[in-house]
């Protein structure tokens, strides 16, 4: 009898504790009724839970209309099935918190410089979760970079946080970012489906990062990126990340969460159509270092583009078991640039050690093929693509084969900055130690340009390479190139 009520009186402490340490929000005046700004209440649930040592703020079932949610250490944001935070419009005398100082401002975009115009954000913290098989809903968040008291741009901001998870969620309409995470280590974004206005995850000055199982559509911006900016006030890598088992995509925005995958949405706002990929870049002024990405899916998107203008090293990244479908651009596009949007006296940086391998690319735009493009007198170093297939629209004209690309070693990196390309599969320049390997181009209609166009390189090796080029089209052109190879390759004609 004694050893029953021991056991009873320690399962009823447990359970009490357990109920103790959630914090259901309706009991601090949130209505959930769509119409009521319940931020107010939202906000003294989690002041209650941090005050006592962390805890459960629960969404139950409802529309959550509010404004800035300021997250603190030790909290779990649980959204409940059928459960929404909706960000409100703003309004005259209400609306997100104010976009705080940063004297830093000039080095990176407005949007990647301030956290607090968000519509859920916390700075300085530790050990927080957001899950649950609900929504987060930015409706009233804007994409542009908007200074405007009031207006909120983010739908989760993070700074100089650690041991940060985001996983079940679903996202849609969220602003200028579904997340940005600057300064964040040990950050865990598992299970997230986004579909959004702008950029999804924005990784920036991050260590030891996870991300796996998420599908983000974003036909207006880039769906996963990583960046290093200068917004903190120091130079900071991004370094020890995984991206896995994802999905990126270009569809009309909302018809992922939906399901329709419509592509009725033909531009981007740069004009360079849809966009949705994974990239590196373009807030470079710190680095990148110790990356892998492994079984990926891109479809009507852009191709994946890795690069450093900004004076950071990218280094040490392994690519693997990618397919793309319907890429609207370069499918594998490689930058060094010199932009240097960083403190006076930056240095341009360099990209080496990057291994892209088992792609499988269908019906990519032929105008600017693949590019691996340094600048004068700074080379990509040691990139090795192998087993690789690319199916492209061609198309490319005996004109487009004359073209020389400008440097432009100052814009903005996009594949279009070189325009249409004199090449039909591969363009390198300034760059050396570039290997080839079991990579095999075809083409949906004749090309007219050479496979192959290479300038100012060294090591260029060619091993089982095997492409189509149109009658009398040389396969190869090389202007100041030592040392290349082509070792039991094929080029023939259409």
């Amino acid at each position: 009898m004694k050893k029953n009520i021991f056991i009873l009186t320690v399962l009823f402490y447990f359970v009490g504790s357990l109920f103790a340490s959630t914090y259901n929000v309706k009991e601090y005046g949130a209505k959930g009724d769509g119409r009521q700004i319940d931020s107010p209440a939202i906000n003294k649930a989690i002041e209650a839970a941090a005050a006592n040592g962390g805890g459960t703020v629960f969404f139950p079932a409802g529309t959550y209309a509010g404004y800035s949610i300021r997250l603190q250490s030790n909290i779990h944001l649980y959204l409940d099935a059928g459960a929404v935070i909706l960000a409100a419009y703003p309004e005259k005398d209400s609306g997100y918190d104010l976009a705080e100082e940063n004297e830093h401002n000039k080095f990176q975009d407005f949007g990647h410089s301030h956290w607090k115009n968000s519509l859920i954000w916390g700075i300085g913290l530790e050990n927080i979760s957001i899950s649950g098989q609900g929504l987060i809903n930015g409706q009233g968040l804007t994409r542009e970079e908007s200074r405007l008291s009031g207006v909120g741009n983010k739908a989760v901001s993070l700074k100089l946080c650690k041991n940060i998870t985001i996983k079940d969620v679903s996202m849609l309409n969220c602003g200028h970012f579904a997340l940005l995470a600057t300064g964040v280590d040990n950050l865990t974004i598992s299970n997230v489906k986004v579909d959004t206005n702008r950029d999804g995850f924005d990784i920036d000055c991050c260590r030891n990062v996870r991300i796996s199982d998420c599908s983000v559509n974003s036909p207006w911006d880039d769906a996963i990126v990583l960046k290093s900016s200068y917004a903190l006030g120091f130079f900071r890598d991004t370094e020890n990340v995984t991206i896995t088992n994802c999905f990126v995509s270009g569809f009309d925005k909302g018809s992922m969460l939906d399901a329709s995958f419509q592509r009725d949405e033909p531009q981007a706002p740069d004009q360079g159509y849809v966009t949705g990929r994974i990239k590196f870049g373009t807030e470079s002024s710190g680095g990148f270092k110790n990356i892998t990405i492994s079984n990926c899916i891109f479809e009507r998107c852009r191709g994946l583009a890795l690069e450093s203008v900004d004076g950071g090293s990218l280094e040490d990244i392994t690519i693997t078991n990618i397919t793309m479908r319907d890429i609207v651009n370069a499918p594998f596009f490689l930058r060094l640039g010199s932009r240097l949007r960083s403190p006076k006296g930056t240095l341009v940086g360099n990209i080496s050690r990057v291994i892209i391998s088992n792609v499988n690319v269908y019906n990519a735009d032929s105008r600017y093929a693949s590019i691996i493009s340094g600048v004068p007198d700074h080379q990509i170093n040691d990139v090795l693509l192998s087993n690789i297939r690319i199916l492209y629209k061609g198309g490319g004209t005996k004109e487009d084969a004359q073209l020389l690309p400008p440097e432009n070693e100052a814009l903005y990196p996009e594949p279009w900055m070189f325009g249409t390309i004199p090449a039909s599969g591969f363009f390198i320049r300034h760059a050396k130690n570039i290997e080839l390997n079991n990579v095999q181009v075809d083409f949906m209609k004749e090309d007219y340009r050479p496979s192959l166009w290479v300038k100012d390189a060294e090591n260029i090796r060619l091993i089982n390479y095997r492409a189509k080029v149109a009658k009398g089209v040389e396969p190869y052109v090389l202007h100041k190139v030592e040392g290349f190879k082509a070792e039991l390759s094929e080029v023939s004609e259409f």
